[in-house]
């Protein structure tokens, strides 16, 4: 049994409360995050800090590449991408902390794409309808392969980072974030839960709490005013 935790965006105060609950509720339990951990709420800083500190595995979501390719591949697509999705917070975050930039994108970028776990498969945006004609069963067998054939295509618009369409039934349940909802949307056709509520925009930030494939419980916590104001 897990805990998965949707797309955080900075909001520093909000993860706290969530994490508070979680592990009120489920003492022990293991927590996920499903990437984007930065951008548009005021404490991207504290975000990575956390997560990292408290040992929180993650899939880098499209805003954390963008963050790394901006600084380090500036004349990219996904480098200058960042410049029109909320990166000011970001950079105003690191105010005085320019040291631990370096840090944090290593962190970033040394961070696995997915976990195949026997819970459920987690990754930011989900495995796109796109790989349909790939031995997805045998991919899923080989996690090196597989890890290899999504990132050739991380800066493709079907990317593991990036999908917005529909997503592939791969046998096991889909824990995503990236696509912004009101509320946790389970898809049953691709086997798909969708967890980004929106933290950053004022409404609530959301984990499940998963079993053998199975989502038992939600949680969720109202964004905390300090996180985007």
């Amino acid at each position: 049994m897990i805990a998965v935790i949707g797309d955080l965006h900075g909001c520093f105060y909000t993860l706290l409360d969530l994490i508070e609950k979680v592990r009120l509720k489920y003492p022990g339990i293991d927590i996920y995050s499903v990437g984007d951990l930065i951008d548009r709420g005021n404490f991207s800083f504290e975000v990575i800090e956390f997560i990292k500190n408290e040992n929180i595995p993650f899939t880098p979501g499209n805003h954390d590449y963008m963050f790394y390719y901006s600084i380090n591949f500036p004349n990219s697509v996904m480098g200058n991408s960042w410049l029109f999705n909320g990166y000011e917070n970001t950079l105003e975050s690191y105010t005085n902390r320019a040291e631990k930039i370096k840090e944090h994108l290593n962190f970033i970028f040394n961070a696995p794409l997915f976990f195949n776990l026997g819970d459920c498969f987690i990754s930011h945006a989900g495995i796109s309808n796109y790989y349909k004609s790939f031995r997805f069963s045998e991919l899923l067998n080989n996690e090196d392969l597989l890890s290899e054939v999504l990132k050739k295509d991380i800066e493709a618009n079907h990317s593991i980072i990036w999908a917005r369409g529909e997503l592939l039934n791969i046998g096991k349940l889909q824990v995503v974030g990236h696509t912004r909802r009101t509320e946790i949307v389970f898809n049953k056709t691709s086997n798909t839960v969708y967890i980004d509520t929106s933290a950053y925009a004022g409404n609530k930030l959301s984990a499940v709490i998963v079993n053998n494939n199975l989502i038992i419980d939600s949680i969720s916590v109202p964004t905390h005013l300090e996180d985007i104001e």
